[in-house]
């Protein structure tokens, strides 16, 4: 449902004090962080859906954390991205992939100087260039200075842009499963729709939405698409990619739900991990680890 927070800083640290960000970062908390693009998404839906879809799942992958005892604070959402599908059609901005690196590193580096320990980034966009720069800024941020992050996000995004599932910097979560069969629908379509309609159903034009017809693309013609510029608004020339049309706003709560519940799951399970690999380490160099405490 729409709670109103059509600001992206609602709930985010953002809308904290100094004192209360220092706070949390002492006693342990994990930072949340959506990266998103301004982008169209067809006649229906507004440009800013892959900023609003991500941080409205960051909220509730907050809350099933705080449910199993791990704090966690959101920040605000990085939205300048990369932008190669869509960067034919109007309101489709894009960034250099080093700039949005060199910026994900300076800000992870302030945040590790903060004392947040863990990082997790997740991507609101497609875009297969735009999240091998978040894994590229992920991976420059913890190898150039005291940062401790990786980048959450499905294991069939994971191979499309050619990472391997035991990346260091990868946080896996939900089913490795095959694209179903049939017509594609991966932007602006039934299920991105169906998500808005339950997260921002104000922001759905829906006497426009209901008229759109099914865009009927095939695998075939989806490689060709995710060339971008211009072979992209060849293939979608209205910007959507699937059938909107069928959307409905419980199907968006229960991938909602699902999606949010796994990557909980996962952070989890990654912050358990890493808590036993510095236990197995400090057991292991019990003379270090005297010298570095005195």
């Amino acid at each position: 449902m729409d709670d109103g927070t059509r600001d992206v800083f609602a709930g985010t640290l953002a809308e904290l004090t100094w004192h209360e960000v220092d706070a949390a970062a002492r006693s342990g908390a994990v930072l949340l962080w959506a990266f998103g693009v301004i982008e169209q998404h067809g006649p229906h839906l507004p440009t800013g859906t892959d900023v609003y879809l991500p941080v409205a799942r960051l909220r509730a992958v907050r809350t099933l954390l705080a449910e199993r005892g791990v704090q966690a604070l959101i920040v605000p959402p990085y939205y300048w991205g990369v932008n190669v599908v869509s960067g034919a059609f109007p309101a489709s901005y894009d960034v250099r992939p080093e700039l949005m690196r060199e910026i994900m590193v300076d800000l992870l580096a302030g945040m590790a100087r903060d004392g947040f320990r863990h990082v997790f980034c997740f991507s609101g966009h497609g875009d297969a260039l735009h999240n091998r720069t978040v894994h590229d800024g992920v991976r420059a941020a913890c190898e150039r200075t005291d940062a401790d992050a990786s980048f959450v996000t499905e294991p069939a995004l994971a191979r499309r842009i050619g990472l391997e599932a035991d990346d260091p910097y990868l946080t896996l979560y939900g089913p490795d499963e095959p694209p179903p069969d049939g017509p594609v629908d991966v932007h602006a379509g039934s299920w991105e729709t169906s998500l808005m309609m339950h997260t921002h159903p104000r922001l759905v034009r829906e006497e426009v939405r209901a008229r759109l017809e099914p865009s009927g693309v095939g695998p075939g013609e989806l490689a060709i698409w995710r060339q971008g510029y211009e072979h992209a608004r060849r293939v979608t020339p209205d910007g959507y990619l699937g059938d909107p049309a069928a959307a409905d706003a419980a199907e968006g709560l229960r991938i909602q739900t699902a999606a949010a519940e796994q990557a909980a799951a996962a952070i989890v399970l990654r912050l358990r991990d890493d808590t036993r690999r510095l236990r197995q380490n400090a057991s292991a160099h019990p003379q270090t680890e005297r010298r570095n405490h005195g």
